[in-house]
């Protein structure tokens, strides 16, 4: 797929601004993402993106560097992954160095730590919106087992002290026996 130089720069300039402005990890990413490459530019498909952060999720690494590398990769090939992945980084790297340059002025200031808070808040609220429209994808798959699956992985993720990978084995394991047993085990 070739794309023009214009395609790149904007490429780059929303995975800088995803980066730079969406704060608590990578299910904050993902509504940001769509609102850009599914809704804004229609590069991605709903599904496209559900599957990609299903991807993401499963892969070593950051979430939000991961889907935006499937998401540039998806729509610019192997340029597109590179300049996805440099614009992801880039900002956290800047940040990070700035905040650990200055450190005890940022722990000690208490407009910081109120903005830190408000950014938790913000970030719970994007968390929700985005479990909101996986619910809604996995209800359109007409599936009765994906949707009690999900519950309960939360569940036992969220209210127990279940290693996460167990409950990713399981899961996995749950999926394998229905597929197994829907094709009459063959």
């Amino acid at each position: 797929m070739r794309r023009d130089v214009r395609f790149y720069l904007w490429l780059a300039g929303v995975n800088l601004f995803l980066s730079a402005f969406t704060f608590g990890g990578g299910y904050v990413v993902v509504p940001m993402v769509r609102t850009y490459f599914v809704e804004g530019k229609k590069l991605l498909k709903e599904e496209e993106l559900l599957e990609m952060a299903a991807v993401a999720q499963s892969t070593p690494g950051a979430i939000a560097v991961n889907l935006v590398a499937l998401c540039g990769w998806r729509t610019g090939g192997v340029p597109g992954l590179l300049v996805s992945c440099v614009s992801a980084v880039l900002p956290p790297l800047l940040i990070l160095g700035v905040i650990s340059a200055f450190y005890q002025v940022f722990i000690a200031n208490a407009a910081i730590a109120a903005v830190l808070r408000g950014m938790q808040a913000a970030a719970a609220a994007l968390i929700v919106d985005f479990l909101v429209s996986m619910a809604g994808a996995i209800r359109k798959e007409r599936q009765k087992l994906l949707l009690p699956l999900a519950a309960a992985a939360f569940a036992l993720s969220f209210f127990t002290r279940v290693n996460v990978i167990f409950v990713l084995l399981g899961s996995a394991a749950v999926c394998a026996g229905a597929a197994l047993l829907g094709r009459g085990g063959e």
